[in-house]
């Protein structure tokens, strides 16, 4: 992160300077000018800035229908917000699981689950962009329009990915982006935006952000204190104006990975050959429709918590998303899943890796990160 921000410090500092001048902290142009340029980016009808990419799967979801009693499909591989956000609306998650190749929610087997049970009450789905590549959305797509569900894309990893050429944040009917300091674009604390296609669920998640009030002092729903800080607003827009070279740097880094991994004949050149599961590290699939934004570059590694501790002595960072699939974890009990329901998801827990990935990462420090996983299975 000093990295990056030793290159912009000078346009950040004046863009808080801006917003200390203006005394306007809550909103006001700054936020309204970073609605309109991720609209722009995405190529979603509006975006509606708010408080944390948490508060954007909320206002997402209830924008696009969902309601106590409902339910609403996801995937158990994904951080806890994804879940909690469709029980703050007041559903019940339903957990399906993961695509063995790219870990994003199964759609086959989504299809189903929805004939196989015919829910009566399944008001959406929400498909995860995991690691900062899309979900397969033709495939959602066709879900949505053959059952009548609404799809709500958890984008929050994803910004700047498409599909097709379509930007994430494009692809449902609503979508969550998250900018927590460690995105891809991310805030000086917390911060985040849905966007959507339909300019009445903008309208309508402006008013719940605001306590939902459309004016001051007259409240129409129960809604929530989930507006962006304008100090928030203005960092993005900075450094919104990088986000694009910024992504391209990441999957440069992602094919130096690719190609010095080859080489050194860890990995196999496919994920899903037989041969590959013979080797030390496997790497994910990458769907050709995805322009993927490598938010995380991630493996799936053989004795992967050795692994970590032996990289974490050579000081070189990795992290696990995520350690518990979201079925599994002790808040969700009452859903009843036990170990061994969800096995795609649960094998992928105990063997995924992120390995440093930020666009400042230079070619020497890939090169030590792969020569010391080789030395570590030597």
């Amino acid at each position: 992160m000093h990295r990056q921000y030793d290159r912009i410090r000078d346009q950040v500092l004046a863009a808080i300077a801006r917003v200390c001048d203006s005394q306007n902290f809550i909103l006001g142009p700054e936020v309204e000018s970073l609605e309109r340029e991720i609209a722009a980016l995405t190529g979603a009808a509006d975006a509606v800035g708010c408080s944390s990419g948490t508060e954007a799967l909320w206002l997402a979801l209830v924008a696009a229908g969902v309601k106590p009693g409902d339910s609403v499909i996801t995937t158990p591989f994904s951080f806890f917000a994804s879940a909690s956000s469709i029980v703050r609306a007041g559903a019940t998650p339903v957990f399906i699981d993961v695509d063995s190749g790219t870990l994003n929610l199964d759609a086959n087997l989504v299809r189903q689950h929805i004939l196989t049970h015919r829910p009566e009450n399944l008001r959406a789905i929400l498909p995860v962009h995991l690691y900062g590549q899309c979900a397969d959305m033709d495939a959602f797509g066709r879900i949505a329009s053959d059952c009548n569900v609404a799809i709500v894309e958890d984008a929050a990893q994803a910004i700047g990915a498409t599909w097709n050429g379509h930007g994430a944040g494009s692809l449902g009917v609503t979508a969550a982006f998250s900018f927590y300091p460690t995105k891809n674009l991310s805030a000086y604390g917390e911060a985040g935006i849905a966007t959507t296609m339909h300019a009445e669920m903008a309208a309508h998640m402006r008013q719940l952000r605001s306590h939902g009030s459309p004016r001051r002092y007259y409240h129409h729903e129960f809604g929530w204190n989930g507006r962006m800080d304008a100090i928030q607003g203005a960092v993005l827009r900075v450094k919104l104006a990088h986000i694009a070279d910024w992504n391209e740097r990441r999957r440069h880094h992602a094919a130096t990975y690719d190609k010095l991994f080859a080489a050194s004949g860890l990995v196999s050149e496919s994920p899903a050959t037989p041969e590959s599961r013979e080797k030390k590290l496997r790497p994910l699939a990458r769907s050709p429709q995805a322009k993927h934004v490598f938010h995380q570059y991630v493996v799936r590694a053989q004795r992967r918590d050795e692994l970590r501790e032996f990289l974490a002595a050579r000081k070189i960072g990795s992290e696990v998303y995520y350690p518990l699939p979201l079925h599994l974890q002790p808040v969700f009990a009452y859903l009843g899943f036990s170990a061994g329901d969800l096995p795609v998801a649960e094998q992928a827990a105990n063997e995924v890796l992120a390995l440093p990935m930020f666009p400042e990462l230079t070619e020497a420090e890939i090169q030590y990160v792969v020569e010391s996983i080789a030395d570590f299975y030597s």
